[in-house]
């Protein structure tokens, strides 16, 4: 759907397009944010000696987290960069 498409719906089925569009951005971004815990927290902690991380798994997770997400904006910017250049529909 494209922009001008979008502008000519009634404002009740704008407002349903814009209400879901905001739900599903919510929920990709806890998938996303629960996929990194999962995998630095599998990665990084290796026992359950104390309440809180050693220095070592602090490190771990930190590095891990930080990897996740600049992987995760590169491939968001690479997606933007092959949209841009895909051939539209009309």
């Amino acid at each position: 759907m494209e922009a001008a498409d979008f502008e000519a719906l009634p404002e009740e089925d704008k407002h349903r397009m814009s209400t879901m569009i905001d739900h599903l951005q919510v929920r990709d971004s806890l998938k996303m944010y629960n996929s990194l815990v999962e995998r630095c927290f599998c990665h990084c902690v290796e026992s359950f000696r104390r309440k809180t991380l050693d220095k070592q798994e602090e490190t771990c997770v930190k590095r891990c987290a930080e990897k996740y997400l600049k992987h995760s904006m590169r491939v968001s910017m690479r997606f933007a960069e092959l949209n841009q250049g895909a051939p539209t529909s009309d």
